[in-house]
């Protein structure tokens, strides 16, 4: 199917261009190629200069050539604010058509419209701002109820901060609530997450975790601490390219412009008043591939997706995960929100089978932790790790205080008990669905009972009874077998 064939998304930015294969145009898909060249196009003003167009072009040559070797069936190619604005972008972007590419030029409220599907594409119940910055500019976008609001874009990219802050802190951050409050955005976040778009923010978020030694150090979805902008400042100032070195997951090209984007981070505060700092490793690249999905695929949950299909590759057994989940429901009293991390956990619960024994539960905790995952934070993560790990026999409590304190002791106690139930369906089934077909497992008021046909009785042997027990007692309730 097509689907399932390699797409590229070629982004001509301000400081980077940069190529990005996926494993298909679906609704997760995975990055199977990743690389960016920093050109400069937008470093010059009025003009892209000649040694920036001559590195972009490079760039772009070597991935005419990338995208046919890896059987990529389409390649969109899309440039932003440099070229938009340069008086010479139509004649660079003719240069790039001979070399067999059909770029298109995005406005700055497409690149807004992008940037907003991008981060609803990975996180569905966004609600609130998302600014994008890049180069040239600043896209600010309304997301609410699945859909894409009003958008501006503002001349506030890295490239173009240094002017502003030339002048001050003080004269910095008037400037930046001026152009907001004239786009129309003063307060607009006003308690709600202000969704931070682009490879500087990520960068800051990499350094908030490390200054910070924070346990998990998955920046998709990280929730930075609102006044955490003005501690960075400080940490900034005291830093320099030998330190970042030691951060492995900052670039050292990146670390010139994280001063002035944490600058203005913190002027935007001031002028949205978010009540929550977010970061998306999503932007434009994946809100151009959510665009095209038709309606029924951008409906789909993009966790669960991604568990499903990572559950089909390295489980022994096609869509167990589904039928676990069904039969292990009902000892539950789970809203909607925890019954979908309860599914995701089961359709993760055979991953770790191919692994020894002895690692298995390890193994379930890495890949909760530090899949990749989407549509989950932090502590969401640290449920799926808790339910895995009791799921492959690691025991009540996860081997890691810090990690595990990222997330409520009521909700760790949950995810447990879904794992001490997912293994007595495991356990009972021996992995496959027709023994859960013709068992139920249920409550009622004081009682964990487990029926099952008499001709399948002998299925209910002194390991099921073990399991079942132990379940029970962990949700305070008398443990009942039965064959009828």
């Amino acid at each position: 199917m097509f689907a399932e064939k390699p797409v590229a998304i070629i982004d001509i930015g301000s400081n980077s261009v940069r190529l990005v294969v996926y494993s298909g145009a679906k609704r997760i898909p995975s990055v199977i190629f990743n690389e960016k060249v920093l050109a400069g196009l937008g470093r010059e003003v009025g003009a892209i200069g000649e040694a920036a167009q001559e590195r972009a072009l490079a760039a772009l040559d070597r991935f005419r050539l990338l995208v046919k070797q890896l059987g990529v069936v389409r390649t969109r190619v899309v440039a932003t604010a440099a070229v938009r604005e340069a008086s010479n972008g139509a004649a660079f972007l003719a240069r790039v058509r001979r070399l067999g590419f059909a770029p298109r030029t995005l406005s700055g409220e497409e690149e807004g419209q992008y940037a907003g599907e991008g981060v609803l594409s990975a996180i569905p119940d966004a609600d609130g701002i998302v600014g994008d910055l890049g180069g040239g500019s600043l896209e600010l976008v309304e997301v609410s109820g699945g859909r894409v609001g009003r958008s501006a874009s503002l001349p506030l990219g890295v490239l173009r901060l240094d002017a502003l802050a030339a002048k001050g802190e003080g004269s910095f951050a008037k400037k930046v609530a001026r152009a907001v409050a004239g786009a129309g955005f003063a307060g607009a976040a006003a308690g709600r997450p202000f969704y931070m778009v682009g490879g500087s923010w990520r960068a800051l978020a990499r350094l908030e975790m490390a200054l910070t030694d924070h346990p998990l150090p998955i920046t998709h979805q990280h929730d930075m601490p609102i006044d955490r902008p003005a501690d960075l400042k400080a940490a900034l100032a005291k830093l320099d390219k030998g330190a970042i070195r030691d951060i492995q997951a900052i670039s050292v090209s990146r670390f010139p412009t994280l001063p002035n984007a944490n600058l203005l981070l913190e002027a935007l505060v001031g002028a949205l008043a978010p009540g929550a700092l977010i970061v998306s490793s999503f932007g434009i690249r994946e809100g151009l591939l959510y665009d095209e999905l038709p309606p029924d695929q951008r409906a789909l949950d993009p966790l669960i997706e991604a568990a499903r299909e990572a559950g089909a590759g390295l489980g022994r057994f096609e869509q167990h995960g589904d039928m676990l989940d069904a039969w292990i429901a009902p000892a539950f009293d789970d809203g909607p929100k925890m019954a979908r991390l309860r599914l995701a956990a089961c359709l993760l619960s055979d991953i770790a089978w191919a692994a020894h024994p002895d690692f298995r539960a390890e193994r379930g905790i890495d890949m909760a932790l530090h899949g990749n995952w989407v549509a989950i934070d932090a502590p969401g993560r640290v449920m799926l790790a808790q339910a895995l790990f009791c799921n492959f026999g690691g025991g009540r409590e996860l081997p890691y205080p810090k990690i595990a304190a990222l997330c409520s002791a009521d909700k760790l106690k949950r995810a447990a008990n879904w794992g001490f139930a997912m293994r007595l369906g495991q356990r009972l089934s021996g992995g496959v669905a027709e023994c859960l077909r013709k068992s139920r497992l249920s409550r009622d008021g004081e009682t964990l009972r487990l029926e099952i046909g008499k001709r399948d009785a002998a299925l209910l042997g002194e390991t099921v009874e073990r399991r079942l027990k132990i379940l029970a007692g962990e949700l305070g309730l008398r443990p009942e077998m039965a064959a009828s």
